[in-house]
């Protein structure tokens, strides 16, 4: 029987194949929105472990094999028995094909592009996540030149499945992440002086 993987053996993991501060930032918000989610959205308590590991881990390839994400992930997670973490990390591109099966699959994809796209707004506003609202988040989304690399079908088709609506589902990710501002650099940008 395989021990369950725990979040510091998943947190060296994704550190020995992902080096960018960047991305080691996004896997930690992630995980950490998801954690939140997983009281929200998924069994509560007995779900947050598997639901904080899916967000940390789901682009833990992507810096090093990206043309294999996230095939080393998931493969990795299968070989230690956490199949469905590695289901959804599998799913979390809807381009990929794959079934959404669970809460887990569902959510995960629901909050990955999501929880990128709300830090690219708190890097450009004064006071960053504390004063971010969701109406801010919903005009930027409508702006296909802020944050372009961010596939708002994505953030739309993860609401549909988790049935939520997205101006609330905004509004929990910015909540999720509130009392991380510091840790995750969300702060925003300096206030501006007075001339």
């Amino acid at each position: 029987m395989t021990t369950p993987l725990t979040r510091d053996a998943a947190w060296a993991h994704l550190c020995e194949w992902t080096t960018t501060p960047a991305l080691r930032n996004h896997a930690r918000a992630v995980e950490l929105v998801m954690r939140a989610a997983a009281l929200k959205y998924g069994g509560g308590a007995a779900d947050v472990e598997a639901f904080g590991l899916a967000g940390m881990l789901h682009d833990a390839d992507y810096e090093a094999w990206p043309e294999e994400h996230p095939k080393r992930i998931v493969a990795w997670l299968s070989e230690r028995g956490e199949h469905a973490i590695a289901h959804a990390i599998s799913a979390h591109y809807t381009k990929w094909g794959v079934a959404y099966d669970t809460q887990l699959d569902k959510t995960l994809l629901a909050c990955d592009e999501l929880t990128g796209f709300v830090g690219a707004c708190c890097h450009v506003r004064e006071g960053g996540v504390l004063s971010l609202e969701a109406p801010s988040v919903l005009k930027k989304l409508k702006d296909r030149g802020f944050a372009a690399k961010v596939e708002r079908e994505e953030v739309h088709e993860g609401c549909r499945l988790l049935g939520v609506e997205l101006a609330a589902h905004i509004t929990f990710v910015i909540e999720a992440l509130r009392p991380h501002a510091q840790e995750l650099g969300l702060l925003g940008r300096p206030a501006s002086k007075p001339a």
